[in-house]
């Protein structure tokens, strides 16, 4: 078996990463390039590479006058990820029909899981169980550009600046609920109902708008 060796370019895109999800890089902040590099031990070319990688990911902006900033999301930003995972979650929930026998039963559990974990306050726990409900469909549908395109949005909206470090029990609760009712119609056979369920409500941004104002924008308002 070979041995994957990362790449300084990957090591430094890791590290980076790893920062912006425990908040040490701010939004909105504008980076040191020259001390990240020496703290890094690294040239600037790798770091270079990593930041490219970063902004095509939408995760910092290069501006060639001022520098590499950490991105700010606003309303606009947070409605097009939620319309672009909508629209590739039901797509994925149309191509795994038809479900197997313990798609069911695994659904409900990970529902129950995620419900305890909101309950006991754990925010690891709960995005753990709540990733894997929704990657059941992902994995399912077998294109893998699709998952990392979607994994790498939802990053977006909960590693940005700690803002889901803690439990936002009203609206966990409701997204749980949101996932029953898409199980029920599951259940019942109605594979499209419910992909258009996923669609329109649980990724909905008029629907989700009051908790997106209250999470994201409270400071704002």
């Amino acid at each position: 078996m070979a041995i994957q060796v990362k790449s300084l370019r990957e090591q430094v895109y890791d590290h980076l990463k790893a920062e912006l999800k425990s908040g040490a890089l701010d939004t909105g902040a504008f980076l040191d390039l020259k001390a990240l590099a020496a703290e890094l031990g690294v040239s600037r070319t790798p770091l270079r590479d990593a930041l490219i990688q970063l902004e095509a990911e939408e995760f910092v902006t290069i501006s060639p006058r001022r520098g590499v900033a950490v991105r700010t999301l606003d309303a606009t930003d947070i409605k097009e990820i939620y319309q672009l995972v909508g629209a590739l979650e039901a797509s994925a929930v149309l191509a795994s029909a038809p479900l197997r026998p313990g798609d069911i039963p695994r659904l409900r559990e990970l529902n129950r899981l995620a419900t305890l974990a909101v309950e006991a306050g754990d925010w690891h726990a709960y995005y753990e169980h709540n990733y894997a409900f929704h990657d059941l469909f992902l994995e399912r549908q077998g294109n893998r550009r699709i998952t990392a395109l979607v994994h790498r949005k939802k990053q977006q909206l909960y590693d940005w600046n700690r803002k889901f470090e803690r439990i936002h029990a009203t609206w966990e609760h409701s997204g749980l609920l949101e996932h029953g009712e898409m199980v029920d119609l599951l259940e019942q056979g109605r594979i499209e109902d419910a992909a258009t369920y996923l669609r329109d409500v649980h990724w909905g941004f008029k629907v989700q708008e009051p908790f997106v104002n209250e999470v994201y924008f409270q400071e704002r308002a």
